[in-house]
């Protein structure tokens, strides 16, 4: 796999697997799921940079599960897996 690193306060997310049944035992076709809207990341950035030239430190750290808002990041395709670049403000709580 090729190296992505990410800049900034960017993280890097892969997507968990959709579900494939509903909880009733109901099997879903692809075009009825829905992409997940949580993941693992990959990797972070350096963070933000604040005013007084400092970084700022991340809430996540690499290999946590998080979920994030609909519409986050920008979907990438690197060696034929769907990689999510997304803004720490996008991430919305860490899966514990």
């Amino acid at each position: 796999m090729a190296k992505l690193r990410p800049l900034g306060d960017k993280i890097l997310v892969k997507r968990v697997e959709a579900e494939t049944k509903t909880k009733s035992g109901i099997v879903l076709p692809d075009s009825a799921k829905e992409k997940p809207k949580r993941g693992k990341i990959l990797a972070i950035g350096d963070g933000k940079r604040l005013d007084t030239g400092e970084r700022a430190p991340f809430s996540v750290r690499k290999g946590d599960e998080v979920i994030f808002t609909s519409y986050a990041g920008t979907e990438i395709k690197l060696d034929g897996e769907e990689i999510l670049i997304m803004s720490e403000d996008d991430v919305l709580a860490v899966v514990e």
